[in-house]
């Protein structure tokens, strides 16, 4: 079982900059690969990033590659979300999931946490 809680969330200016963490609980976070998405109003949730158990494999959506940076920290069991240059479009409720398959896709998750707020705005 693994548990896991976002935070990290809030408002920003266009161009801006925020972090978000997921804080893990239980022995076997490395053994996960862990995952962000996101969710607008009225929208499905959508693939953001990836990060493999080791950390040495990352993916990104095309639409977030090379403004977020996606990392982990096992000794503390915690995944990072790094976002800049922020856009009005990237406004959303961010999840984090912890998958023993594979990454891009919803069903491939076994965990998620309760999301956090990002909203992007002027």
């Amino acid at each position: 079982q693994v548990q896991l809680v976002e935070s990290g969330g809030g408002w920003v200016q266009p161009g801006g900059s925020l972090r978000l963490s997921c804080a893990a609980s239980g022995r076997t976070f490395s053994s996960y690969g862990m995952g962000w998405f996101r969710q607008a109003p009225g929208k499905e949730r959508d693939f953001v990033a990836a990060i493999s158990w080791s950390g040495g494999d990352t993916l990104y959506a095309d639409s977030v590659r090379g403004r977020f940076t996606i990392s982990r920290d096992n000794a503390v069991n915690t995944v990072y979300l790094q976002m800049n240059s922020l856009k009005p479009e990237d406004t959303a409720v961010y999840y984090c999931g912890a998958s023993s398959r594979g990454y891009e896709a919803l069903n491939e998750y076994d965990y998620w946490g309760q999301g956090t707020q990002v909203t992007v705005s002027s």
